[in-house]
């Protein structure tokens, strides 16, 4: 099974997919965790151009096709081996992020966007994407307040250092882009506490599994 976990900046994506790990080993499950940018080897560098607050100056097209690159080789060299291996993989992030952040975002066509995404993915879509869901402020605040706590307010910074109206855009892409997409995508509220949200989000894994048994 392949479970993509999407949203704006803050949103507890990376607490919630370690929850979410210890939750399918419970059920004997073997989970494999990656991310985007940055879950191949090739990705790792492309990771450091497009998250470093220096590179201001990437236009939006430069930055679609980095993000295509890091998702192309993530798929064949790290994604599809594992799920052949027979491994739950929780990816932080993938292509819904490109169509939302540079589409709704950046104000590319959507619909393109798509197109090039399916190039990049060679048929391989996630079997469920939750976009955990919060008010960009607080997401904005809570990302900016890691990123110096853990010493890379610089070399992962560059969308946090987005003004707040980009970050709306981005919230409301997201909610649009999941109505559009419902048949695999859920969205869950994500300002409750990591608790309350990771039980929200089991409740979808159970009724997406109870779906597909």
């Amino acid at each position: 099974m392949f479970i993509t976990f999407e949203g704006i900046e803050g949103t507890g994506k990376s607490t919630q997919i370690t929850k979410i790990k210890d939750y399918y080993e419970s059920l004997g499950k073997t989970v494999f965790l990656t991310k985007e940018p940055g879950g191949s080897r090739v990705g790792t560098e492309l990771r450091k151009m497009l998250l470093h607050v220096d590179n201001k100056d990437i236009t939006p097209i430069t930055e679609l096709f980095l993000y295509l690159a890091d998702r192309a080789q993530h798929i064949e060299q790290v994604i599809r081996p594992a799920l052949d291996a027979g491994d739950v993989v929780l990816c932080d992030r993938f292509a819904d992020s490109t169509i939302v952040y540079q589409g709704y975002g950046r104000g590319l066509d959507t619909t393109i966007l798509k197109q090039l995404n399916e190039v990049a993915v060679n048929g391989l879509w996630p079997d469920l994407t939750v976009v955990l869901d919060i008010d960009p402020e607080i997401g904005l605040k809570r990302a900016t307040l890691r990123n110096i706590e853990d010493g890379k307010a610089k070399e992962e910074g560059r969308f946090e250092a987005e003004h707040l109206s980009f970050h709306n855009r981005i919230r409301e892409g997201y909610l649009t882009w999941a109505a559009l997409n419902h048949d695999r995508m859920e969205v869950v509220d994500a300002s409750a506490t990591p608790d309350e949200v990771f039980e929200k989000i089991k409740a979808v894994l159970e009724c997406h599994r109870s779906k597909t048994d």
